[in-house]
């Protein structure tokens, strides 16, 4: 009996966990911008009434507007001490810049791997759309 009332315990407990992690996801999905672009996600948390904070980038090959947002933590900045001013909410931002594909002279993705296979398909899409808006 003693066990039964362990384990019940514990999926309360995972229970109540698993409600507070969903709340909180709600909040976060108008600040999710994990695969976007630096520029468009900038853009979004700005109006969000975050500051965007990148604090980690991988690879060279592209310039920061460029770059996919690949992980992102919200931050509250409290004021200084004795002073009037007022807390800052942050989002710490984590840039993926090389390219979409790796190639012989520049590293990425694999086009095996599923952002491979995205990017590969956006260069078609992006191929597709200027030859047939030139001819």
């Amino acid at each position: 009996m003693r066990a039964r009332a362990v384990v019940g315990a514990g999926s309360a407990a995972m229970a109540i966990a698993a409600l507070a992690i969903s709340g909180s996801g709600v909040a976060s999905a108008a600040t999710d911008v994990t695969g976007q672009k630096y520029s468009d996600a900038e853009s979004s948390l700005s109006s969000a009434g975050f500051k965007p904070v990148v604090v980690a980038t991988v690879g060279d090959q592209k310039a920061w507007p460029d770059c996919v947002v690949t992980r992102t933590q919200k931050r509250t900045v409290q004021p200084p001490a004795n002073s009037s001013g007022s807390a800052t909410n942050e989002m710490l931002v984590s840039l993926n810049c090389d390219a979409g594909i790796a190639s012989a002279t520049s590293p990425g993705n694999s086009a095996a791997s599923p952002e491979g296979k995205a990017a590969a398909a956006a260069a078609a899409q992006a191929a597709a759309q200027s030859s047939g808006g030139s001819s």
